[in-house]
């Protein structure tokens, strides 16, 4: 027979102060899911990274083959790099998306462990997780994953193109004795070496503005994040 007293509300269930053994262990499995993801394209955006370096390596002996050899090669491999660093960028943000999360477990999860502190469920770093599950996108822009490819990998080979090709005009087919003589070895057939010194060096040029460019804008997203617990 129910009571004639009023019941009291019911009342909401408290966040809870730990994880329970079962959610230890999914997060486990999570984790070393997520850290085959990363690996994985890891290892795609080294395959990028080796087309690069091999085909600048090609472009080098045929250069440097003899006196007579022509310089071409090494301009047209500088757009074929370009075309390696953008098919990198991309995998690079995909890879960034696993990374990210196997990063954000390692340090607000697996790290607070160690010196046997408490892990909330019910913290920041979880709703963070959680939402990217729920809401998967990149966590970087297109631009962004460029710069960070260009800054770390791709500059230091534009670099070694840029240096062998000026070091093919200056030694071959003989030790150049006047600066007119670069306008005349680096001709094209019927385009001018003005214009093709020109074009390289707007094209080095460009890359490098645009390295210092995402790299400030990363600096910028930086200070305006309002935690330390973030993707990207």
């Amino acid at each position: 027979m129910p009571s004639s007293q009023p019941r009291e509300p019911t009342a909401l269930a408290t966040p809870r102060l730990e994880f329970t053994a079962a959610e230890i262990g999914a997060l486990a499995h999570l984790y070393r899911g997520e850290v085959y993801r990363s690996t994985v394209w890891r290892t795609r955006l080294d395959s990028s990274t080796n087309w690069a370096v091999v085909t600048t390596g090609i472009a080098l002996s045929a250069t440097y083959a003899s006196a007579e050899a022509s310089p071409l090669p090494l301009v047209l491999v500088g757009l074929l790099v370009t075309v390696f660093l953008l098919f990198e960028a991309r995998r690079y943000r995909y890879f960034n998306v696993w990374r990210a999360r196997a990063r954000l477990l390692e340090t607000d999860f697996y790290a607070p462990m160690l010196p046997r502190e408490d892990v909330a469920p019910s913290a920041a770093w979880t709703e963070l997780l959680a939402n990217d599950y729920l809401h998967p996108n990149y966590h970087i822009s297109f631009a962004r994953a460029i710069g960070r490819r260009l800054r770390r990998t791709y500059g230091w080979i534009f670099a070694i193109q840029a240096i062998a090709y000026y070091g093919k005009l200056a030694i071959h087919p003989g030790p150049m004795t006047a600066l007119g003589e670069v306008w005349e070895r680096a001709a094209i057939g019927p385009i001018p070496g003005t214009l093709v010194v020109l074009a390289g060096v707007i094209f080095h040029a460009s890359w490098a503005v645009f390295a210092y460019a995402t790299y400030r804008i990363e600096l910028t997203d930086r200070r305006d994040r309002k935690s330390l617990i973030a993707m990207g």
